[in-house]
């Protein structure tokens, strides 16, 4: 059974800065694509960031030169580094992965975090 584990999640002031992480846990064969999505209340989850390759990440505009992801690819882990941040950062944080489990030939599967929240006082 694969999971998503996200952790790192809080309350910090505006300006401030905190780092997500997410464990890939279980029987994987391959990870592709990492990354984070966010959704804010009474708003449709969106894309913050994402990892195929150290040469193709991707990064909403509303968080390019503030937020950097990254991976930890013998640890199956990939990181949110958030700084400056800002109220409308506020928001539940999604881990993603598109991965290849054990046992599925190559079939790739996408996989979700339960979330982890980050709130932004002003």
């Amino acid at each position: 059974q694969v999971q998503l584990v996200e952790s790192g999640g809080g309350l910090v002031q505006a300006g401030g800065s905190l780092r997500l992480s997410c464990a890939a846990s279980g029987s994987i064969y391959r990870i592709n694509t990492m990354g984070w999505y966010r959704q804010a209340p009474g708003k449709q989850r969106e894309l913050v960031a994402t990892m195929p390759s150290d040469e193709n990440i991707n990064y909403a505009d509303s968080v390019k030169g503030r937020f950097t992801i990254s991976r930890d690819n013998a640890k199956n882990t990939v990181y949110l580094q958030m700084n400056s941040l800002k109220p409308e950062d506020t928001a539940v944080y999604y881990c993603n992965a598109d991965l290849i489990p054990r046992g599925w030939g190559l079939r790739v599967n996408n996989y979700w975090g339960q979330g982890t929240q980050v709130t932004v006082s002003s």
